[in-house]
């Protein structure tokens, strides 16, 4: 029993952070937004979420293997994160402020970096498997910033959404 709860643990947290996707979801406010030609359509980003939040949990597991209690700092970065990951969503989608989200958003990208750098330290894998999410978390903050450009802080008021 001791060997599932750090797996455990591991899959509720990731899954924590995924569910404020779905709490805070796009609607009428995003679509009126002015996107870059070059948004991804709305079918991909829960698909891409989906594999990028996997193979996160799995890294987090294969460090977990590697190094056991060792490992705890580089867990705390992955839960933290998490949290970061959690907080752009809230920000951008729950409050509506786009200029917050993009100055989280590359809080975000910072902790990514360091995380796969201190993932690898543990397993070469587990480092490797961060990085499309890093790439992912690039794309993101870009198309953030570019919204930002585009379309002000806050973006459409309320009665024209």
């Amino acid at each position: 029993m001791e060997m599932l709860i750090a797996p455990i643990v591991i899959i509720v947290a990731t899954l924590a952070a995924a569910s404020t996707g779905g709490a805070f979801r796009p609607g009428a406010w995003y679509e009126a937004l002015n996107k870059p030609v070059w948004t991804p359509p709305n079918w991909m980003f829960p698909l891409v979420w989906s594999v990028l939040y996997a193979a996160m949990a799995f890294a987090a597991w294969l460090v977990w293997d590697a190094s056991g209690p060792a490992a705890w700092m580089a867990l705390l970065l992955y839960a933290a994160q998490l949290v970061a990951n959690g907080l752009w969503s809230y920000l951008f989608f729950g409050r509506r402020r786009m200029d917050w989200a993009l100055a989280e958003v590359a809080l975000l990208w910072i902790m990514i970096a360091a995380l796969a750098a201190m993932f690898w330290s543990h397993s070469q894998l587990a480092g490797l498997l961060i990085l499309p999410y890093l790439a992912w978390v690039s794309i993101a903050a870009l198309l953030n910033l570019r919204m930002v450009q585009l379309n002000g802080p806050k973006g459409p008021a309320p009665s024209e959404a």
